[in-house]
């Protein structure tokens, strides 16, 4: 029995998420950042097209709120239970569910949104970096996409070594700021651009089943834009915590200062960038504005140091889910090589299906919808009833019920568009090319 303690505190101490537990609020702030902005908020002109401008703004202002208040509810179930943490997602879920049910509840859902986030920001990292070569150098020969993905690999196959989830904060920073300035550049660069000649806001579908897809599609880009909850337990588990200064009180300060980055990097892109573009935007803002030539260039540059970053702060919580069923499960040894075939494998397979499937718009929607709409809109509201029960038709059981009907139609809505899309993206595209 000593021995099993002891081998338990072994890999505690070994795993990514909680082996370093010294992190300040700041460093929750940026994570959070990094987790949330990225793929989401060049889409979101996009989504705006197919929504139009009062289900849009309402949409997002209203994704935004709901969010905070479901993340609000993680950080403070983090410590409800006295001397202990729940670090994962899925200890939290097990809480609330028993053991087994709660692990079927989270980790599939959980895997979907981290493997998705990193499958999707192998494309976006790729197909930045092609944009960033194409403008720099538009006299040069054209590279194929395929091999861009696998440039941007590359310094994932390096940083994967990191041992733990607050050695990455200075990726986390970099990420955090870049994303802010590539921001910054798509809101200014298109106000620049100015409203374009015979602007429409009427929706440019042709039929009516398109009409009603792409707005399914639009609702899931929406909601793949706050992407953060499924980390944000694996954040807030490397804040030191005591009874005077409990680790909710350093996370929620970071989550605040985080949510107003966020807000000020969505709302400005996605309503000038649809203000300037009407209809005609395209699925990634960038894409639509071409001059200044030397802005746009170094916005696709910036793109992709923040969505190595958020590779990581998505791929940290994937190790420790692997690494520990291999040494509890498999009862492999904690050791550097099995950390080093692990985490190399599986960049790889991220890279593979990303080279495979680099359909940005639709995975856009379809792992917003599928995924990530479960573990942020309405799964902590569920936690939350179930632990905590308040009293019926109280303000805290209609806000938490109110919250998982709009998940639900999230949910059931969003992949269906989606779907769509890279079905028909999927007619005319030719494998690695």
């Amino acid at each position: 029995m000593e021995e099993k303690l002891e081998r338990e505190k072994k890999i505690e101490g070994w795993l990514p998420i909680n082996a370093d537990r010294s992190a300040k609020w700041w460093s929750s702030a940026f994570h959070n950042v990094t987790a949330m902005v990225g793929a989401g908020v060049l889409g979101l002109p996009y989504a705006m097209s197919q929504l139009g401008w009062g289900p849009g703004v309402t949409l997002l202002i209203l994704s935004w709120i709901i969010t905070l208040y479901t993340l609000w509810q993680m950080v403070e179930m983090h410590e409800m239970v006295p001397g202990k943490r729940f670090d994962r997602y899925h200890e939290l879920s097990q809480h609330a569910f028993g053991e087994k049910l709660g692990l079927y509840i989270v980790v599939p859902q959980q895997v979907i949104v981290m493997l998705g986030g990193n499958i999707v920001y192998m494309v976006i990292g790729g197909t930045s970096l092609q944009k960033f070569h194409d403008i720099v150098c538009p006299s040069c020969k054209k590279i194929r996409l395929t091999f861009f993905i696998m440039i941007f690999a590359s310094a994932q196959f390096v940083l994967s070594h990191l041992p733990n989830f607050n050695s990455i904060s200075g990726v986390s920073l970099v990420a955090a700021i870049m994303s802010i300035c590539y921001s910054t550049i798509a809101w200014v660069a298109s106000a620049h651009k100015g409203v374009q000649e015979n602007v429409q806001y009427s929706n440019n579908a042709t039929t009516t089943t398109n009409l009603v897809f792409n707005l399914f599609n639009a609702i899931g880009s929406v909601a793949f834009a706050y992407a953060g909850h499924s980390v944000v337990l694996e954040i807030q588990a490397t804040i030191p915590s005591t009874t005077e200064n409990p680790s909710k009180v350093a996370m929620w300060k970071g989550v605040v200062v985080a949510y107003i980055i966020v807000a000020l990097c969505y709302w400005p892109v996605a309503i000038i960038g649809y203000w300037m573009f009407g209809n005609e935007v395209k699925d990634n803002i960038l894409i639509s504005l071409e001059k200044p030539t030397w802005m746009i260039a170094m916005a696709n540059f910036f793109v992709v140091f923040h969505v190595i970053g958020s590779y990581q702060v998505f791929a940290m919580p994937m190790f420790d889910m692997l690494e520990s069923v291999l040494v509890r499960k498999l009862n492999f040894e904690p050791s550097i090589m099995l950390r080093f075939v692990v985490r190399n494998l599986y960049v790889a397979f991220t890279m593979f299906i990303a080279i495979t499937f680099p359909f940005f718009g639709g995975l856009l929607g379809f792992f917003g919808g599928f995924a990530v709409t479960p573990t942020t809109y309405f799964l902590p509201c569920i936690i939350w009833l179930k632990i905590y029960n308040p009293k019926r038709f109280s303000l805290s059981w209609c806000t938490n019920w109110i919250c998982i009907v709009l998940g639900l139609c999230i949910i059931i809505l969003a992949p269906i568009g989606a779907l769509r899309n890279i079905i028909l993206e999927a007619k005319t595209y030719q494998f690695y090319t």
